[in-house]
């Protein structure tokens, strides 16, 4: 049995995959798979309804909101959330958290003024800074819900003067937010929502149609919303896999179950790298994230013989980044409590063999 901690793409529900796998042949008896369907097909269109309401639903998304599925990764959004709500003359107030928030100040610096209001660069992002200022002139306030790379997250989320925006690509439907405190959210699907292909945009309407340059069709928020996410092709196959995601999210009871598992998972495995003397954590414990558990070695000598050991045992994805090293367990939503456990057996088993 493989054990996937993944970074990302990363792990999704089997019976997810099961599904997926027989629409590809054959999709709700049609005779056609969904790969070859029409976008706006009934079937097809029903399809995004239904992926729309579920987050709706599941994120209790209030009036005034709307629900985008849109291509090009959350990075895309690095750019097109200056480039919707950044007047060319105005400010954005970004957090600087880690690699993705850097690379999200940087494309916002092609539309307008940036001000890092905070930063944690200077302990490689091993925190999240607290004490700063949002300046209340901002066009917006942007942040990074989760750290991958690092293994942060914010646990609680800033009272603000301005919109917030919040890249969520990391943690999106791991736990409960109030989408009414945020402007803009924005989550690339692939790490608990769906399929690498397809990010999740949630924005507040009265935020747009307010900034002084003309936007591209493709890069328009209200052009997205007026033509329901099809303004152009949409990638099908991952809207359909999101969708059948956030079904099983909803069988399970929502996002307040899966954030109590999510809890329990973080904490058994947070224990065993406290307890165990081979290893030891990276990142301030109140920062500690739910979904990216970072960890490193007292002696880095041994990192080599210990991924292989993972390996025998099924243990995959656990190597840290290439830019932080040691190790990352990525426990998103749709890995189960029991591959943590085979985990933390693989880290007792090599602290034994190692004494």
């Amino acid at each position: 049995m493989k054990h996937n901690f993944g970074a990302g793409p990363g792990i999704l529900p089997q019976e997810v995959l099961k599904q997926a796998s027989e629409a590809v042949i054959d999709f709700n008896g049609t005779g056609l798979s969904l790969l070859e369907i029409s976008h706006r097909s009934k079937e097809f269109e029903a399809v995004l309804d239904e992926a729309v309401a579920l987050v709706k639903e599941l994120f209790a998304v209030p009036e005034g909101y709307s629900v985008l599925f849109l291509q090009g990764g959350a990075s895309t959004q690095f750019a097109l959330a200056p480039y919707n709500l950044l007047p060319s003359t105005g400010k954005a107030a970004y957090l600087e958290t880690g690699v993705w928030a850097n690379k999200a100040l940087k494309e916002a610096k092609y539309f307008g003024e940036v001000e890092i209001i905070a930063s944690s660069k200077d302990a490689n992002f091993t925190y999240i800074p607290k004490d700063y200022t949002i300046p209340a002139d901002a066009a917006y306030f942007h942040i990074t819900s989760n750290n991958t790379i690092y293994g942060t997250q914010l646990q609680e989320f800033p009272k603000s003067p301005v919109p917030v925006v919040c890249d969520m690509s990391s943690d999106i439907f791991s736990r409960k937010v109030n989408v009414a405190d945020f402007g803009l959210i924005y989550a690339g699907a692939q790490k608990n929502m769906g399929p690498a292909g397809v990010t999740l945009v949630i924005v507040k309407d009265d935020l747009l149609g307010k900034v002084d340059r003309k936007i591209p069709a493709m890069f328009n928020y209200q052009t997205q919303i007026e033509g329901g996410s099809m303004y152009n092709t949409p990638p099908c196959f991952a809207i359909y896999v999101s969708m059948l995601t956030l079904q099983w999210l909803k069988a399970k009871g929502g996002v307040e179950v899966i954030e109590q598992e999510n809890i329990t998972k973080a904490r058994v495995l947070y224990e065993e790298i406290e307890r165990n003397p081979i290893f030891k954590p990276v990142c301030a414990v109140e920062d500690r994230s739910n979904m990216n558990v970072t960890f490193v070695m007292e002696n880095a000598e041994l990192e080599k013989p210990f991924l292989k050991l993972c390996d025998e045992r099924g243990i995959i994805g656990i190597k840290g980044h290439r830019s932080v090293g040691g190790f990352r367990a990525s426990i998103y939503n749709a890995l189960p409590i029991t591959s943590v456990y085979a985990l933390i057996d693989v880290m007792q088993e090599f602290a034994e063999s190692n004494k």
